[in-house]
């Protein structure tokens, strides 16, 4: 699988009121792993920045004024992202400014949509932590993210960031060890255990290596959710 972690930087809050993009950050997983690919452009936006938005990022039209424009760093985008998934926190918000940026263009660019999927991370960590602040910057001090470099959002920075935050969001049993050995769903439901057998069990001792690595695993798990099941069950 093949994923794209996805952040924009705007010169306002909405692109109905002809705000623009200012920035781009992408990073690659390549089945849930940094590949090492980023794609990052700042751009001329050719729009006056909120004074909200300047004071978030940082960035000024003085700038900005000697980047490129959208139009040329479309085609370097859309060959970055297509046939990925999209992360993106607040999805709705960075694919709308997208959107309106291929509209200028012309309609021969189409929608983002229908280039990538789209997982929305604000959404999944408000189902997992429903009632609670679910901004970056609070997912990564409950993830244990370390954020302490982000003085200002930009948008590499807040990809990379993000990327951390959704892998510990989504991580499951496949991350700790638990999943089949197959890529073949058929061979799956082949398996089939005999009930007859009555021999006693083997009885198999952790070696100090398996039982430190154990533990490590632990450890991880505890820093990224803040609890972990396993004391649990050994109260």
């Amino acid at each position: 699988m093949r994923q794209i972690i996805l952040d924009t930087e705007t010169t306002g809050l909405a692109w109905e009121r002809g705000h623009r993009i200012a920035e781009i950050g992408g990073v690659e997983l390549i089945e849930r792993r940094p590949s090492g690919r980023v794609f990052h452009k700042y751009v001329n936006p050719e729009h006056e920045f909120e004074a909200g938005a300047q004071e978030v990022t940082g960035l000024t039209l003085d700038f900005l004024a000697d980047k490129p424009k959208f139009a040329e760093v479309v085609d370097e985008l859309l060959e970055f992202i297509d046939g990925a998934e999209l992360v993106i926190h607040n999805a709705t918000f960075d694919i709308g400014f997208l959107n309106y940026e291929l509209s200028l263009l012309g309609a021969s660019y189409g929608r983002i949509e229908s280039r990538a999927q789209i997982e929305d991370s604000l959404v999944i960590a408000r189902q997992r932590f429903p009632g609670q602040r679910n901004s970056l910057d609070a997912l990564c001090k409950r993830l244990g993210v370390d954020n302490s470099h982000r003085q200002l959002h930009g948008a590499l920075l807040d990809a990379q960031l993000l990327s951390e935050v959704y892998l510990a969001l989504t991580s499951g049993q496949e991350e700790i060890g638990f999943a089949l050995p197959t890529e073949n769903p058929a061979e799956v439901a082949q398996v089939r255990f005999d009930t007859t057998q009555t021999d006693a069990r083997p009885s198999v001792q952790p070696t100090t290596v398996e039982l430190a690595a154990h533990e490590a695993r632990l450890a991880v798990l505890r820093k990224k959710t803040g609890r972990c099941l396993w004391d649990e069950g050994s109260v």
